[in-house]
């Protein structure tokens, strides 16, 4: 079963990358070429960091969460 779960974790961090890659691409060629990005809902972007987030062995999805923590909690004085 583990195999599994390693063949997995790869798979989703090679569709998040690709994802990546052809969605912001895409996003920049709009924007850059003037046409309108309005048609593009905001979690289309999201969703290849979702995908990579979930590849990432389990140590470092807990660094990432506790990195977004830090970094968007208030620091008490």
């Amino acid at each position: 079963m583990d195999w599994l779960e390693k063949t997995t974790k790869w798979m989703m961090l090679i569709v998040g990358t690709c994802g990546l890659l052809v969605i912001y691409f895409g996003f920049f060629y709009l924007i850059f070429n003037g046409r309108s990005t309005a048609v593009i809902p905001w979690y289309i972007l999201i969703s290849p960091w979702i995908c990579i987030y979930f590849g990432l062995k389990q140590r470092t999805q807990i660094e990432v969460i506790r990195w977004f923590t830090s970094k968007f909690s208030r620091k008490q004085p």
